[in-house]
């Protein structure tokens, strides 16, 4: 599931907002091309503010931020399954690890 040429999408409610195709794998990590769809926009300040709070070592306001991806956003693997994850969106570009834990339905 976590192999290079898979498919991640990423939904939020219903919708489809992204898709992640992976290119790379370091374990735990996959990497790869982030596709966004148009509702990535409204969730795409929530990635800026993440990738901001971790640069600048404010990890607490790093959980909060993170905190509102999770509760809003959930990860579909290739095979069509939820999972936990930590997800980080720069550009283009897109990594992830996740977890085998269900995060809630697709």
């Amino acid at each position: 599931m976590g192999d290079v040429g898979g498919v991640w999408r990423l939904l939020r409610g219903g919708e489809a907002v992204g898709a992640v195709e992976v290119d790379e794998v370091d374990f735990p990590w996959l990497r790869g091309m982030f596709v966004a769809e148009p509702g990535f926009e409204g969730v795409r300040p929530w990635f800026e503010e993440a990738l901001a709070a971790i640069e600048g070592e404010e990890f607490e306001r790093f959980e909060a931020v993170y905190d509102r991806i999770e509760g809003e956003l959930t990860l579909v693997a290739p095979d069509g399954r939820p999972v936990s994850f930590l997800l980080h969106v720069a550009g283009e570009r897109a990594w992830f690890r996740w977890d085998d834990e269900a995060a809630g339905p697709a």
